[in-house]
């Protein structure tokens, strides 16, 4: 079955759609800091590079669903919060926009939890009326990647629409009895190298690809909250900001000293280190044959950071594979 990713990043979201037995033929990502990233790893799929406000649906090949994950800067409650009313938030209309001319079986949206907001409400249930309008049935939730296979605490709202014509309605997968940790992720790995001057990448000299962290220093806001979890302890969520990156489950929390203020352990200080870029990866479930093309090391973690998990999705996935395949 063949898929059009929209909103694709680095293909968090398409790799476990692929595992799960889908094939996505086409691809739209418009940031070209990840345009090496995707091709790289993705050479049988064609990368449309323009906004998606400039695809017009019949450049789009005929597929059986249409997944992606519309900006979720506009929603996110650490952002601005400003919604739909932010041009990145109103591109939710454009993804509406090629879903109704295209038709397909299905479709998979995803973004933050934010979206459901109380003063985002209007918005999103007018999302919700016009996928509706386009044609599909709609199941959407408010679900933890921890439940379905990654070592990671991330809230995110899936919408997935069957189209009318299947007479059917998605049934979202029970969650998995067992919640990974980072132990499970990241203990093997060892020897982190810090990035070079003004954080750019080591490149080829790491003997593991990505495993590098970014430098400098810690905001007041950064360490107003403990920012470690413990080995046995799911991430806390991969930011796509390389310098909000969790610290390595190597140190000890850090101590308490008053409502928005902590600070490092004393005599402890060289244990606190941000994740590698691999950790993330790894934390955000993507296999270590997947690299990371960057010459910054903070788009490393943009990209990251904005995925969807890959095992995440690959529940999903394989739900909606067996589903269909049924029809």
């Amino acid at each position: 079955m063949k898929l059009a990713s929209l909103f694709t990043g680095a293909g968090g979201l398409d790799l476990g759609f692929e595992r799960a037995g889908f094939h996505v033929v086409w691809a739209n990502e418009y940031d070209s800091t990840i345009w090496e990233t995707f091709e790289h790893n993705f050479p049988k799929t064609k990368l449309d590079k323009r906004s998606i406000v400039d695809v017009p649906a019949s450049e789009i090949p005929d597929v059986d669903g249409i997944i992606g994950g519309p900006p979720c800067q506009s929603w996110s409650e650490a952002g601005a919060g400003r919604g739909i009313n932010d041009k990145r938030g109103q591109l939710f209309f454009d993804y509406i926009r090629l879903l109704k001319e295209k038709q397909p079986k299905f479709f998979l949206a995803e973004n933050v939890s934010g979206i459901l907001h109380p003063k985002h409400a209007e918005a999103f249930s007018n999302i919700i009326k016009q996928f509706e309008s386009a044609g599909y049935v709609i199941s959407w939730k408010l679900l933890n990647a921890n439940d379905y296979d990654v070592p990671e605490d991330r809230l995110r709202v899936i919408i997935i629409g069957y189209h009318k014509r299947l007479k059917k309605k998605f049934e979202f997968p029970e969650p998995q009895k067992y919640k990974p940790v980072l132990k499970d992720a990241i203990y093997d790995l060892r020897l982190a190298k810090p990035a070079k001057d003004k954080n750019k990448t080591n490149g080829d000299t790491l003997k593991i690809p990505n495993h590098e962290y970014m430098n400098g220093g810690f905001s007041t806001i950064y360490m107003s909250r403990n920012r470690v979890r413990s080995w046995d302890e799911p991430s806390f969520t991969i930011q796509a900001g390389g310098r909000h990156a969790p610290l390595h489950p190597q140190a000890p929390k850090m101590k308490f000293i008053s409502q928005n203020e902590r600070i490092f352990v004393l005599g402890k200080e060289h244990l606190y280190r941000r994740l590698s870029v691999r950790e993330c990866a790894r934390i955000q479930t993507f296999p270590d044959n997947f690299i990371f093309k960057y010459r910054d090391v903070a788009d490393g973690y943009k990209m990251i950071g904005n995925a969807v998990p890959v095992n995440f999705a690959y529940h999903i996935a394989k739900k909606i594979f067996a589903d269909l395949s049924k029809k």
